[in-house]
């Protein structure tokens, strides 16, 4: 018989009012995740894709399952556990992969607001897969959001290709790895959850690695990195582990249609970070579209608000 897993200390006890953490979590994840990006984006195509992606795993293990196992988190995961955290890790591994691909074509701001579609994807996925109310406003503003990631895909795709296309694959696998994230991290902590995180994602990737040596595919065969590269690879990590922290933490507070809109921070911070770095910047329509995006995800945000405060009629 499989050891159950611990309850999270302290976490299982919150009440529900502390949405406004989860939020503030949400926030920060919005302002660390642009950085994994531009470590991704520095490193380009000077290694390979499934190798950067797969270092990034390898410091989240590295550094929260010491963590977990000394604070007694860890317990032994039954099958169907298991299976789940290979799941979970499938979908964000690939979507990484995905993602840092992208990159290579692409300036930040412009791959994250095509991302943008993600928070739509996991609305409806919280009506249809968790439960959470859906009402009309919420549907229209998340049409309207999608019209706005519509501009942005425009231009993108006429510039770089099918590359553009890659950030929408990053959101459908995203929004699937949010939904299991909420549903697990219920039931453990948010630490532990990402370092069996990491883990699995290392079972996954680190097979294919050693199947790709030497194999001279561009993406795949594993180079040992230079020492700028080096550097680039612990920043990425360090800034993958943190981000991935707060948004685990973050959905054990609040539901997923709550925190979804706050993600649109990201395209400011990634806006930021890519004209300071790499002197990009949106044109008009792109612009014009990111305007959409986040104007949609206000209404929705503030409209969860007004709901949580309105209050409950009397009998």
């Amino acid at each position: 018989m499989q050891a159950a897993p611990p309850t999270a200390p302290g976490l299982s006890a919150l009440p529900a009012a502390r949405v406004t953490l989860g939020i503030l979590l949400m926030v920060a994840f919005s302002l660390t995740a642009p950085i994994m990006d531009s470590f991704a984006k520095l490193i380009g195509s000077a290694l390979p894709v499934a190798q950067v992606a797969a270092i990034r795993f390898f410091a989240q293990a590295l550094l929260l399952t010491p963590l977990a196992w000394a604070m007694g988190w860890l317990h032994r995961p039954d099958r169907a556990e298991s299976g789940l955290h290979l799941v979970r890790a499938a979908l964000l591994l690939v979507a990484t992969g995905c993602f840092f691909f992208s990159l290579q074509f692409m300036p930040v701001a412009d791959a994250i607001a095509i991302f943008f579609v993600e928070p739509f994807i996991l609305t409806l996925l919280g009506g249809l897969l968790l439960g959470e109310a859906i009402g009309p406003r919420r549907y229209i503003a998340c049409a309207i959001g999608f019209v706005g990631a519509m501009l942005v895909i425009r231009p993108s795709f006429q510039d770089v290709g099918a590359p553009a296309l890659l950030p929408l694959v990053t959101a459908l696998l995203f929004a699937f790895y949010m939904i299991l994230t909420r549903r697990m991290a219920t039931r453990m902590h948010p630490i532990t959850l990402q370092a069996y995180t990491g883990l699995a994602a290392l079972v996954l990737a680190v097979p294919v690695l050693v199947a790709a040596n030497g194999s001279g595919l561009a993406q795949f065969d594993p180079e040992w990195p230079a020492a700028r590269e080096m550097w680039l690879l612990v920043g990425l990590g360090l800034a993958a582990t943190v981000s991935h922290i707060c948004i685990s933490f973050a959905l054990k507070f609040a539901p997923a249609s709550t925190l979804a809109p706050v993600q649109y921070l990201e395209i400011v911070t990634a806006t930021a970070f890519g004209f300071w770095i790499f002197g990009d910047l949106p044109d008009a329509m792109a612009f014009c579209g990111i305007a959409l995006i986040v104007g949609s995800g206000l209404f929705v945000f503030l409209r969860e608000r007004h709901l949580e405060r309105r209050p409950l009629p009397q009998p």
